[in-house]
């Protein structure tokens, strides 16, 4: 059973989208049908999926049983395919695709779809994981190249590693920065209470160390400050799970629509009223997860050595929220 409390910035949210937030490995569908079941309790009563929380609200979820299949099979799912070789696929993954399978979400992955597109995949990451070099969040948008033979993986982890793959994210953050340019170096670990987060730590366990802190670095650049919000560039030196999410969060300024570390917030009067408001709130509705999107990717081509690189546009609710926003910074400063 999963125990979680609502935060003081994590009211007036539906239930079904605090819980996807939560639960990253669940769909939000199979939330629905969690709740219509009585199997999940708010202050140990049954509730509805479109109940808004309230700060200090005690949810219980009893999740079912995960049904863990001996490997992952090919489902015929649509793919933005942005680059395809004998090699490699370079993918552009929509926000809600998990990228494998995993307790809570056995089917329906990025990996379901490409065993379906490709036929095979490296069998380095394992039959739950074939083929995933690198990783993007279940809300997290944008580029992820996944390797179709080992001496790709291998090829491709090896940059990942040495930090010669680079991977760019833009995301959109509560507060406005106070810097153009800074490097978060912040060990990162699983969370001791919530096991589904991780957490900043001040020191880096003993290597191997099962749950251990790893050293976490995250370069960041300040693109514009829109209003009271600041638009960004983040560039991964590591790895780590929910590692831009956790430092952003970690430095005071969370990740616009993150429901695991404080980006679910809505804008108050103080800063515009009226119908500017009610837009503007909708608008961070409307984004069904945090402002997190990998726009950019290059590496080295494992066989060829060639250097590529990609980029991917910005899902359509982040694009219309950043374009609303301009519009109201020009409007606050006129």
């Amino acid at each position: 059973m999963e125990l979680l409390r609502v935060q003081d910035d994590e009211g007036g949210v539906r239930l079904d989208v605090f819980l996807a937030g939560r639960l990253p490995h669940a769909s939000r569908a199979s939330l629905q049908r969690l709740i219509g079941t009585r199997a999940v309790l708010v202050n140990g009563r049954p509730a509805k999926s479109s109940d808004r929380t309230s700060p200090g609200d005690e949810i219980a979820v009893e999740l079912p049983a995960p049904r863990r299949p001996e490997k992952a099979e090919p489902e015929d799912i649509a793919l933005d395919i942005v680059y395809e070789d004998a090699d490699l696929v370079v993918v552009n993954k929509p926000k809600g695709l998990v990228v494998h399978p995993a307790p809570g979400t056995e089917t329906g992955t990025l990996v379901n779809a490409l065993l379906a597109h490709c036929g095979g995949l490296s069998r380095i990451g394992g039959v739950q994981r074939p083929g995933i070099v690198h990783r993007l969040d279940k809300n997290t948008s944008g580029l992820i190249v996944v390797a179709k033979n080992d001496e790709a993986h291998e090829s491709l982890s090896r940059q990942i590693q040495a930090r010669t793959a680079v991977r760019k994210y833009n995301a959109l953050l509560w507060g406005r920065l106070p810097f153009q340019h800074a490097v978060i170096d912040a060990p990162i670990a699983r969370h001791p209470e919530d096991r589904k987060c991780m957490t900043v730590v001040e020191d880096v366990g003993p290597p191997g160390t099962a749950g251990g802190a790893r050293p976490a670095v995250t370069e960041v650049r300040l693109l514009e400050h829109l209003a009271d919000f600041s638009w960004i560039e983040a560039i991964l030196q590591t790895g780590r799970t929910h590692q831009i999410r956790v430092h952003c969060a970690f430095a005071g300024y969370p990740v616009v629509g993150d429901a695991a570390y404080g980006g679910l917030r809505r804008v108050s009067a103080e800063l515009v009223r009226g119908a500017p408001l009610q837009s503007l709130n909708a608008r961070l509705v409307a984004l069904h997860g945090q402002a997190l999107h990998a726009h950019s990717l290059s590496f080295d081509h494992p066989r060829t050595k060639k250097r590529l690189q990609f980029h991917a546009p910005l899902p359509d609710e982040v694009a219309d929220l950043l374009d609303f926003l301009r519009r109201l910074d020009e409007s606050l400063n006129a």
